[in-house]
């Protein structure tokens, strides 16, 4: 399993933001394998942790049209910078409910 680990600086966030933000979610889950997808802002700082099962599932993602936009849209209005990191889950473990 990977992670995708988003980092940003928000600039500024309006109601399209919103929308296209829960749009992306959804399309990731629905469509392109995305296993988990958590994000949270704070201030103006934002991180997102995406989960997903391979590679080929995340460039696929990546290179979809609608994310393509997102992010286009992303580097000229929502973010003053951003960075992107891919790791490798090596343990994934529970106890109770989370």
């Amino acid at each position: 399993m990977l992670v995708v680990i988003f980092r940003a600086r928000v600039r500024h966030l309006d109601e399209e933001y919103g929308t296209t933000a829960r749009r992306m979610r959804e399309l990731a889950l629905q469509e392109f394998g995305c296993l988990a997808f958590h994000a949270v802002t704070e201030g103006d700082e934002e991180i997102a942790l995406s989960y997903w099962p391979d590679e080929a599932s995340i460039q696929a993602w990546r290179a979809h049209p609608e994310h393509l936009e997102a992010q286009r849209l992303g580097r000229e209005r929502w973010y003053a910078g951003y960075s992107v990191q891919v790791a490798h889950v090596d343990r994934d473990y529970r106890v109770g409910t989370c």
